[in-house]
């Protein structure tokens, strides 16, 4: 008779790192949810929803078969407070009113816009409402940025075309070889990044077979980027893509001196992100594609010059839910819980 001895995984000990979501019947909301579902080291704590409260999680996102039996709960102080940490993913203007009421000690990720910008007036021009304050910037990559998320009980994650422009273009200004004064990004974004709500303009009818630009000359995210780069003047066109995600960012800059080549460029990039687990700067001859992304925490990047135009061009993907929000949002956990970094996060894409 054959014996097949069965071996039970180990329990991991989730101590300490229970993460509850508010706002959580929302397209980022559930990626967070889904990549929490898989962390080694964290608990899944209330999940909560404002017109879904009462119903199934499962209903809303089915494919989140680990949560089956879960329902919504409304979202509320008490259902939050006893989190050790908690993850909001309110529209903008919704999440500081909500902060505000959680214990002054509860260690919050905020996925809205709320609390990103330093400068009100920047805030009070893009956006409607009061200022509500700074928080620490949730982007580990930036110079600084991975201590002061680990030291941090508040911390605002980034926008999600934010995030794939500033990963293109913050070395090329930080090492002097780009002008911060000519800047001029065109990026296209899959349909999800403008959140699961119903609008005629998302419908697939209207999507397939076309591409189309919107708040041209006045994106939100201008303000955030040009914050987080030092860029002085940006000139940003968003363009809706028929695709659910991704993003794909094309970053141009005038070079401080002439002469500078594509290899240079490369290699400070590639001094920048060497030690990054996330940020891959890909080998000459390949540029980045979306779908290499998809389902992932990372961003590729390639750089040439432009012979003509004699402009330095940065090129990168994401997928706009995963480096763009929810993996952005886990990776800021790990920090602040002392775990590691890379925790329950994919480097991999999902192809086909």
């Amino acid at each position: 008779m054959l014996c097949i001895e069965i071996h039970k995984p180990e329990e991991v000990d989730s101590m300490g790192n229970r993460i509850a979501v508010a706002g959580a019947s929302g397209y980022a909301g559930g990626e967070v949810l889904r990549l929490l579902a898989g962390h080694p080291n964290i608990e899944i704590a209330a999940v909560t929803a404002h017109s879904k409260a009462g119903q199934p999680v499962t209903d809303t996102h089915p494919h989140l078969r680990s949560l089956a039996g879960r329902t919504f709960a409304e979202t509320t102080v008490d259902a939050l407070a006893e989190a050790d940490l908690v993850v909001i993913t309110l529209p903008h203007g919704q999440s500081a009113e909500l902060a505000a009421k959680l214990p002054a000690d509860a260690k919050i990720v905020d996925l809205g816009a709320d609390h990103r910008l330093v400068d009100a007036a920047a805030w009070e021009a893009y956006y409607d409402g009061p200022h509500a304050g700074a928080w620490t910037y949730g982007l580990p990559e930036l110079p600084g940025g991975r201590e002061a998320i680990a030291a941090s009980k508040r911390v605002a994650a980034t926008g999600c075309y934010a995030v794939a422009t500033t990963l293109a273009l913050a070395p090329i200004l930080a090492s002097g070889i780009g002008q911060p004064d000519d800047v001029v990004v065109v990026a296209a974004s899959g349909t999800s990044g403008a959140g699961s709500a119903a609008k005629p303009h998302l419908m697939a009818s209207e999507v397939a077979g076309s591409l189309s630009p919107y708040k041209v000359g006045a994106h939100q995210h201008v303000p955030e980027i040009k914050q987080a780069t030092r860029a002085r003047s940006l000139s940003f066109t968003p363009v809706l893509a028929p695709m659910p995600r991704g993003i794909l960012s094309t970053v141009t800059v005038k070079p401080a001196d002439a002469g500078l080549t594509t290899a240079e460029v490369h290699e400070v990039l590639a001094a920048a992100y060497a030690d990054e687990p996330f940020v891959h700067v890909l080998p000459n001859g390949s540029w980045p594609r979306t779908a290499d992304t998809l389902g992932s925490n990372s961003c590729h990047l390639q750089a040439t010059m432009d012979s003509d135009a004699d402009r330095i061009i940065v090129t990168a993907a994401i997928d706009n839910l995963g480096k763009g929000a929810a993996g952005q949002v886990v990776q800021c956990a790990n920090l602040m819980l002392g775990l590691d970094e890379t925790a329950g996060l994919n480097v991999d894409g999902v192809a086909p």
